[in-house]
């Protein structure tokens, strides 16, 4: 119980984050979720690596954590990271980081929890709270 509590605990976080926007609570409490969320969903999910293999036609299966991390091996920790900034093939940086569905799953919660982290900060701005 206790491992499944620790690799999944984000998705605790993005129930509680759908809560706190719907009943309206602190927005600091909502920020600090929002948080909690893309950074589960960005570096600490377990998903697949989906880095590129040497052949270049295939992409690693090995177990990683985050969407934007690679697995054990030092050559693809950081490729994803490199290939949305260096390369310019939208599709290459597509297939890398969100081989599978789960990938785009945990990729949109990232994006979700970034967003409601912004709007958490700027709504209080415009609201003159």
């Amino acid at each position: 119980m206790g491992k499944a509590v620790r690799l999944y605990w984000g998705y605790i976080a993005v129930a509680a984050l759908i809560v706190a926007w719907t009943q309206q609570w602190a927005l600091s409490i909502v920020a600090a979720l929002s948080i909690a969320v893309f950074a589960y969903a960005s570096f600490q999910v377990p998903v697949w690596c989906g880095a590129v293999n040497r052949d270049g036609r295939t992409y690693c299966r090995n177990n990683a954590y985050g969407v934007l991390m690679g697995c054990r091996n030092r050559q693809h920790r950081w490729q994803k990271l490199k290939m949305i900034v260096l390369r310019s093939k939208v599709g290459d940086v597509s297939r890398v980081v969100f081989p599978t569905a789960k990938e785009k799953f945990n990729a949109f919660l990232a994006v979700a929890g970034l967003l409601s982290a912004i709007a958490a900060v700027i709504v209080p701005v415009f609201a003159g709270d």
